[in-house]
């Protein structure tokens, strides 16, 4: 169907165009006028909102939150909310309220679930795309009830709220509560095995730098180094002395090894003296030789004996120094023994530092919760408190109006179409070659027709006026 169909279809089908566009008109102005009047009156909130997590405390802005404001478009259009607006301002209290509710619902259910179920019919919560600004409206035939009940909407959002982030960290608070009991008595368990192990193993300190036995063991060690350095060196002088008392420099500066030595030279020079003067059978000569005898005897009885105390020391060096070693071996193990403890003291000692820690942890988290499960301060701020509107929001004559005129060409034009259907005729060729599917040979307008037939009459007259011209003649 082209638009000529169309055109010729509502022009065929007027009337009923017409009827139908004034009726439609005439009854939504009617309607418009006899609905009574609405009220609508806004409370507009702030949201200031900052989710904490009441187990780990970590803070979220709520405006990074997805899906924030549409959570707290939920949450005041909750039933929670309804029934504390309607608790707030006493409905159920309202005799005449009773009474509808038992006529509605022959006293079947609960009133404050009916009046809640009301009021959330008639309000309506609209959030800021772009701003953290919540509108809170609600709409009904009384201007002063209308603002009341947006405001009670406001008043129980702010309440359901703080109930909402104080009973989360009451449980929280509570949780850390035992949990400090707990952590403090892992601490009083994990103080009382280190000091029990300290007293047992007779450890006074657990710093090994401060400690006597590795103390001891350090100076054990530097007098084995310095009795092995001895015994190095008394070794290489009993093996000199051994090899060659004589020229040992140990033997030769012994004191009296020296004094022979001189005794021994004057002797000699006595001798050899007392031989060119005398002969060797004068008493003078032979005494002289006994006496260097003598000298040269104890000089190697001497020598022999310094010698032997080289050896004597060098071995009383050596006999230290395996002392020494025995003594540093002991100290060793001891040390070791004591370091194994001390490590075992270590981890007792960790255990009771991560106790305090942790005690330390959850005793702030249960303050941190604590104080928020006493808190009664919200996060969302009243703007503007709703008032009682002047002038009603509804019902709006002429938006109606606009609205049934277009509504009305809407309904006039499916009607026709409606009566053209019921009572189809042929209305153009167009209407033949889809009806009869058949070719048009040729049309013959009405139109066309008539100014055909006044072009005769109009000649056949001009004719019939010469003729009676031409008989007068």
């Amino acid at each position: 169907m082209n638009l000529s169909q169309i055109l010729i279809i509502l022009n065929a089908r007027v009337k009923i165009f017409i009827i139908t566009f004034v009726l439609t008109v005439l009854t939504a102005t009617v309607v418009s006028f006899l609905l009574p009047k609405s009220y609508k009156a806004t409370a507009t909130l702030v949201l200031n909102y900052k989710g904490t997590d009441p187990i780990t405390g970590m803070v979220v802005p709520g405006q990074l939150m997805p899906g924030y404001l549409a959570t707290q478009v939920d949450i005041v259009q909750s039933e929670n909310v309804a029934l504390k607006v309607v608790d707030q301002l006493k409905l159920a209290d309202n005799e005449l309220i009773k009474q509808t509710f038992y006529d509605k619902n022959d006293g079947a259910g609960d009133i404050h679930d009916w009046l809640a179920e009301l009021l959330l019919n008639n309000l309506s919560v609209l959030p800021s795309k772009e701003s953290s600004v919540l509108e809170i409206t609600f709409k009904g035939k009384d201007p002063d009830f209308v603002a009341a009940v947006a405001n009670a909407f406001a008043e129980s959002y702010q309440q359901t709220s703080i109930q909402l982030r104080v009973e989360p960290a009451q449980k929280a608070a509570s949780y850390f509560g035992e949990q400090t009991k707990v952590f403090r008595d892992n601490l009083a368990r994990a103080q009382e095995k280190l000091s029990k192990f300290q007293q047992e193993n007779g450890i006074t300190n657990a710093d090994s730098q401060l400690d006597v036995e590795t103390n001891r063991l350090n100076e054990l060690t530097s007098q084995l180094v310095a009795a092995q350095s001895q015994s190095i060196d008394a070794s290489s002088r009993n093996h000199n002395s051994m090899a060659s008392a004589e020229n040992s420099p140990d033997v030769a500066i012994s004191p009296v090894v020296q004094n022979l030595k001189v005794a021994a030279t004057n002797a000699e020079a006595k001798v050899a003296d007392l031989s060119e003067r005398v002969g060797r059978n004068h008493p003078d000569y032979q005494s002289a030789m006994a006496e260097l005898t003598k000298i040269r005897s104890q000089l190697q009885d001497e020598t022999r004996r310094t010698a032997k105390a080289i050896g004597g020391t060098a071995q009383i060096s050596q006999q230290r120094e395996s002392e020494l070693r025995s003594e540093v071996d002991k100290q060793k193990i001891k040390v070791l023994e004591l370091n194994r403890l001390r490590d075992q003291l270590a981890l007792l000692k960790q255990d009771a530092d991560t106790a305090e820690r942790d005690l330390g942890v959850v005793t702030q988290r249960f303050s941190q919760t604590n104080i928020d499960a006493q808190s009664n301060q919200s996060d969302i701020a009243i703007l503007n408190l709703a008032k009682s509107p002047v002038k009603p929001s509804g019902p709006r004559i002429l938006l109606n109006i606009l609205l049934s005129i277009f509504v009305g060409g809407i309904l006039g034009v499916g009607f026709s179409f409606l009566a053209e259907l019921l009572d189809r005729k042929v209305r153009s060729r167009d209407d033949i070659v889809e009806l009869l599917d058949t070719k048009v040979l040729a049309v013959i307008s009405p139109n066309k027709a008539k100014k055909k037939t006044k072009r005769l009459a109009s000649a056949k007259s001009d004719s019939f006026v010469r003729l009676l011209k031409d008989s007068n003649v």
